[in-house]
Formats: C-alpha cells, sequence, structure tokens
C-alpha cells in the first residue's frame, strides 16, 4: 500500500501543491492553503470514495431516442424565483443558491419548498445547520402549512441520500453543503474535499431519483462562493441571493443556467411575514426620488430580458488629503474612475480637490456599460451643484475619448421608461434613427454633448429629433 503524504491544497479552488505557498498559483488568491494527509490509509484522496460510490453503467443511446421534454422546468409558484430560472426547477438538476449570512437563503428556499409541496410532488428540506424543530418553526412564522414536506437534520450524506432514495421528493432543498459530510472522508466539514465529494454525490442522485436538488452555498468575505471551484462547475445552476441587511431588497441573479439565458434578475421584498415578489422593480427603485436634488440621474440597466430603471446618486465635495476618496455602492469603483478621468480630460472638469461617492439607490447593482452616461451625468450634476430635469434619463456607454457607444436592449430600455412617464430620453447618436421610440429621443455622439442636454453644460451643437 502507498505510503500516505502531506500536501498542500488551496480552500478555493482544490489546487494541491507538495509546500506551502502564500499565494495559490492557479486561482491566486492569498493564504488560502490548508494541510491535507492523501495517499495510504487517509482516505483523504478524493478518488477512491467517487470510485466506490459511482453510478451504474447506462449504456448510450441514438440522440433521437431521447425526449427532450425531460428538460422542461416545473414551476415552483415563487413567481421571482422561476423568471431567474426561465420558468422552474428542472428534474435530476442541481442548483446552488449563494448569499451572504442573514440575507434570507432559507427563508426564500423555505417558501420555495413550500409552494413546491402543494403543486406537485413531496419535498424534502434537510438543515444540517438547523433542527427540524426550527424548521418547522420557521414555516410557522412564514404562515406556511408545509403540507408534503418532510424535514431532515442528518448531517451525513449517507443519511441524506437514503432520505432522497426512500422519500422520492420531486425537491431536496440540502442547507448548507458546507455542513454536510462523508464519513470515508477524514477531512473536516466545509473542507475542499469534502464539498466536492458530497456535492457529486448528491448530483448522481439528483439523475438517479429525478429530483431537482438545490444547495445552499456560503460565500466568503470578499462575496464569491466558498469552496473549490469545481462545485460551480459540477452544478446545472449559480444563483448569487444579494441584498444590504438595512434596506429590504433581495436580488437573485443567476451567474449560471445550463437551461436557459444567465443574468436574469429576481426581485422581493424582505417583510415580517417572508419574502414577497417585487413585480415593478422600476417603479419601487423610483419611488422616494427627490426630483429637485442635485447629484441624481435616472439610468435604465438590463438585467437578463428585464429593463430596470434606476436612480444614481452622485456626491463631490471637497478634499484636503493628498489623494481623494473614491468609493461606489453598487458600481464598479475602477469604472467610475476611468469615468472620472475620461471627464477631467475630455471636458475639463478637475476632481483633484474632491472626495467622489456614487451609490446605485436601492441596493442593485449595475454591471454593464450602459449606465455610463447616467454615472457621469450624477457626478457632473453635484459638482455644479445643478439639478437634472426630471423628465430626462441618459443612456449609453462612454469611451476613453469621451464618445457615446451603443449599448444591447436600447429599444426595451425606452419601453421602460416611456412605462414611467419620462418623455425624453439621450441616447448615442448612432442609435437616434433606428427605430420608433415612444418618448422624444436626443441623439449625442459625445459626453460633452450629451451633458449639455442634460442641463449640466452649455452648447448649440447638441442633435436631437423628436
Amino acid at each position: 500500500m502507498a505510503r500516505s503524504k502531506i500536501v498542500y491544497e488551496c480552500s478555493t479552488c482544490g489546487e494541491q501543491v507538495p509546500k506551502w505557498v502564500g499565494r495559490c498559483g492557479s486561482c491566486g488568491n492569498w493564504n488560502t492553503l490548508v494541510e491535507s494527509t492523501i495517499g495510504g490509509e487517509a482516505p483523504g484522496t478524493p478518488a477512491a470514495p467517487d470510485l466506490k460510490h459511482v453510478a451504474n453503467h447506462r449504456p448510450a443511446v441514438p440522440l433521437a431516442e431521447l425526449d427532450e421534454r425531460a428538460c422542461v422546468p416545473l414551476p415552483t409558484g415563487v413567481v421571482e424565483f422561476d423568471r431567474v430560472l426561465g420558468g422552474g426547477l428542472v428534474a435530476g438538476s442541481i442548483t446552488l443558491v449563494g448569499g451572504e449570512p442573514g440575507v434570507g437563503k432559507s427563508t426564500l428556499l423555505t417558501q420555495v419548498t413550500a409552494s413546491w409541496a402543494a403543486q406537485h410532488s413531496p419535498a424534502l428540506s434537510v438543515s444540517a445547520e438547523e433542527s427540524p424543530q426550527q424548521v418547522s418553526g420557521r414555516f410557522a412564522r412564514l404562515g406556511l402549512a408545509g403540507d408534503g414536506v418532510h424535514v431532515g437534520g442528518d448531517c451525513n450524506i449517507n443519511g441524506v441520500l437514503a432520505d432522497i432514495a426512500d422519500l422520492k421528493p420531486g425537491l431536496a432543498i440540502i442547507d448548507s453543503i458546507q455542513t454536510v459530510f462523508d464519513p470515508d472522508l477524514s477531512s473536516a466539514p466545509g473542507s475542499v474535499a469534502q464539498v466536492r465529494q458530497c456535492a457529486h454525490r448528491l448530483a448522481i442522485a439528483a439523475r438517479e431519483n429525478n429530483c431537482a436538488v438545490v444547495l445552499v452555498g456560503h460565500v466568503t468575505k470578499d462575496g464569491s462562493l466558498a469552496g473549490p471551484r469545481v462545485l460551480e462547475h459540477l452544478v446545472d445552476s449559480v444563483l448569487s441571493f444579494d441584498g444590504e441587511r438595512e434596506v429590504g431588497l433581495r436580488v437573485l441573479r443567476a451567474l449560471k443556467h445550463r437551461f436557459g439565458a444567465t443574468g436574469e434578475l429576481g426581485v422581493f421584498e424582505m417583510t415580517g411575514t417572508g419574502l414577497v415578489t417585487v413585480d415593478d422593480p422600476s417603479g419601487r427603485m423610483l419611488g422616494d426620488r427627490q426630483t429637485d436634488a442635485a447629484g441624481s440621474a435616472v439610468a435604465v440597466t438590463i438585467e437578463g430580458r428585464r429593463a430596470v430603471v434606476l436612480e444614481v446618486q452622485g456626491l463631490l465635495i471637497g478634499s484636503e488629503i493628498p489623494n481623494p476618496r473614491r468609493s461606489a455602492t453598487g458600481f464598479d469603483q475602477k469604472r467610475m474612475a476611468m469615468l472620472l478621468a475620461v471627464m477631467q480630460k475630455q471636458l475639463g472638469l478637475s476632481f483633484a480637490k474632491h472626495d467622489a461617492y456614487l451609490s446605485v439607490v436601492g441596493g442593485l447593482k449595475i454591471t454593464e456599460p450602459g449606465s455610463d452616461v447616467a454615472v457621469c451625468a450624477a457626478l457632473t450634476s453635484s459638482l455644479r451643484d445643478i439639478a437634472i430635469p426630471d423628465d430626462i434619463i441618459a443612456i449609453g456607454e462612454v469611451g476613453l475619448a469621451g464618445e457615446l457607444r451603443s449599448v444591447a436592449g436600447l429599444e426595451l430600455r425606452l419601453a421602460e421608461a416611456a412605462r414611467l412617464g419620462f418623455r425624453r430620453a439621450v441616447i448615442p447618436a448612432t442609435d437616434q434613427h433606428k427605430f420608433d421610440a415612444p418618448l422624444e429621443i436626443i441623439g449625442a455622439p459625445n459626453l460633452f454633448l450629451a451633458l449639455a442636454q442634460l442641463g449640466l453644460r452649455q452648447s448649440t451643437q447638441v442633435q436631437s429629433a423628436a
């Protein structure tokens, strides 16, 4: 029998090296290598358990004999959850849901479990972090009957798989993948080997029992999913559940989805009775907006197949320190710094003696460049202490030369803005005559002319068309 040996394994990506180093050469993270024993008597290597628990061989079949309807999603009944997953959960699939502690992951999946059991087949809720009595208490607090829901509290993966095989549920919730363990492995629950092995066995069980499995995953302090990177490759879908604890809004996004489009957005509001679907995110985001305040601009972003109108707020304040502060909430801070540099170079605005703060109101995050003009407008509005008219929006990407570039989904953005009562829109000049819009279109080839139309700079060269 081979002698056991010591290796160092990255807790983020699972990379193994013979000597400890400060930074993982695979994923680039610092101080993530931990000591691990492989080979010999120690069952720390995942290869042996993987082979032991491998599923029975299924021979290949002709493509024409396969029924694509087997991958049709079944709606859970939680509308925004189904929207993000393209209609619902697919039988035999495995989904990973990650989010900060306390954001409401357990609340969301409790509502999904109860709704599923009421409409379809029995559901299994396994909480390795809580007792079955605590799970029952959550159902009671949320006012959910829980008919058809079975509750398990086993941390041992063998017990969880036995429950799935015995009950044959249509849905199984595992909360969380970091707290279940495989007794065949010597490492502690939550380690790279344990997370990888337990997820692998659950994926096999999901397909063998035609059961949709949803895993709850922890996140690290920088917001990324905890555990090995292979976990994200193993599952069919990866969902991110975000939100500020002080703000009632919660946002569900699909980062990966094998059965449909990614980037779809679901919006909820946390209340005393659980999560409530927000049917009109745009109206909710603009509900408390002060229309006469300097430093406020309206942007329209695209999330999947949905356009969302957002308020972007900028604040410029004098600074006496050599390196003024740059802070962004809900927007990429490096991109904000780039836009400040573009305005300084192309427009002659000086931000060197100002702290700059940017916030996307409502807790949402802008992840695409179509809101660049609105961001520049909010910052310039604060710098000049001039309020932007309340009937106008700004759409477009800003290049390093100050030019306005086309963005995807422009027609959808304009339709959503018109629905909320906006009458004018500043867009890139190249898109000005491409289609008829339900509001006045103002084309601007560059940022200088765009800010002029927003009332922030004086110019007589602005191109406009109704």
